[in-house]
């Protein structure tokens, strides 16, 4: 991230150090990869880098940034400074409505209308509310990814709220399911708010983009499903 024209951030919080908190910049330069502490920076300091930060790029920065060197803190107010990701996207199912809230909302038989999960695992239910357990199949490194969901649905307005447990690299990430009747069936909207933590490894841009990509192939698979399920008499 660059704050301004041919000024990387790193360059931005080495001067608010150099000017606000007294750091030597001959030192920081001969030890780039030195934590703020090692550079000398006490809690005095810290308070004063907090300050200038919340002013100029609106972020706040944890107590633990001691611990961070001047590019961790820069990386830190780039992901934070970035604005939060927001995605929406939505298909058209040739089918009628009640069954395509059956279907969708049967989340241990998730695994038969995504085709990203290897195992979908409901953990625990009162009423409307599920909370459940998703495990992808293996990446290209071999990981298999994993994380607890809640969701909730109302059948009188036909929209389900979602949020992960256990988040993982978000901060947050909040999911809306609406479901609307249309001419040509069913329109089927997801809506997914969310931020990156710092440390993960892909950025809110970055996120969205994936996001966006990824949920554009669920949801042609999710039609074709559902549309050959509606096809094959069930109603």
């Amino acid at each position: 991230m660059t704050v301004a024209p041919d000024r990387p951030l790193t360059t931005e919080i080495t001067d608010v150090l150099v000017t606000h908190c007294g750091l030597d910049a001959e030192t920081a330069a001969r030890n780039p990869a030195a934590s703020l502490e090692e550079l000398g920076m006490d809690s005095l300091a810290l308070l004063e880098l907090s300050a200038v930060v919340a002013d100029r790029w609106r972020v706040r920065i944890p107590e633990q940034a001691g611990q961070l060197s001047i590019a961790g803190v820069a990386d830190l107010v780039a992901r934070r400074a970035d604005p939060p990701g927001h995605t929406e996207n939505s298909v058209v199912i040739d089918a009628p409505l009640p069954l395509v809230w059956r279907v969708t909302n049967d989340v241990a038989r998730w695994t038969e209308l995504f085709t990203e999960y290897a195992v979908a695992e409901i953990l625990e239910q009162d009423g409307d509310t599920v909370r459940f357990r998703l495990t992808m199949h293996p990446d290209e490194n071999g990981v298999s990814w994993s994380w607890v969901s809640e969701r909730t649905a109302d059948p009188a307005t036909r929209q389900v709220r979602a949020h992960r447990v256990e988040t993982g690299p978000f901060e947050y990430m909040r999911i809306h399911w609406r479901y609307d009747e249309v001419p040509d069936g069913t329109r089927m909207t997801w809506v997914q708010d969310f931020a990156m933590k710092p440390t993960a490894p892909v950025d809110n841009a970055g996120m969205t983009e994936r996001i966006n990509a990824n949920s554009r192939v669920q949801l042609a698979v999710i039609k074709e499903r559902i549309e050959r399920l509606h096809q094959g008499g069930d109603k």
